[in-house]
């Protein structure tokens, strides 16, 4: 599981952490029933408190997207439809707006947005390429 922090963002890292992990749920990287690290091991690896995790961990169970087994770990919740088309749609339209608005603040257009866009899905496609051809 890969999730990146950015201190920058201004969004709180628990919400950083929650919203990626919606995002591998969303996107099928996290299958239903699999088991998330565990806290300790998450926050050393982000390099936060362990506080932080729960947090964020609480809030996706209050969504039903988690679970907490005693004694067992924080798995993806067994449902058939975790995060609905519409879920996934919301998630990206946040992620838009947020480098729509940085764009923005940088001056640049519509146009040079675009273009980068083609560009890192471009690029993006090349290296799962390479990461599954390595997998066969």
């Amino acid at each position: 599981m890969h999730i990146e922090i950015q201190p920058q963002d201004g969004l709180p890292i628990y919400r950083q952490i929650s919203n990626q992990i919606k995002y591998l749920i969303a996107s099928g990287q996290l299958k239903t029933g699999q088991e998330l690290p565990g806290v300790r091991t998450l926050a050393e690896q982000l390099t936060v408190t362990p506080n932080t995790i729960v947090k964020a961990y609480d809030e996706l169970e209050a969504e039903g997207l988690l679970e907490k087994r005693r004694g067992s770990g924080t798995y993806v919740t067994d449902t058939n439809s975790p995060l609905t088309r519409k879920e996934q749609r919301r998630i990206l339209a946040q992620r838009i707006d947020a480098v729509l608005t940085e764009a923005s603040q940088l001056n640049f257009t519509l146009g040079e947005v675009l273009v980068l866009l083609h560009d890192r899905h471009a690029a993006l496609t090349r290296t799962l390429a390479k990461f599954e051809s390595k997998g066969d």
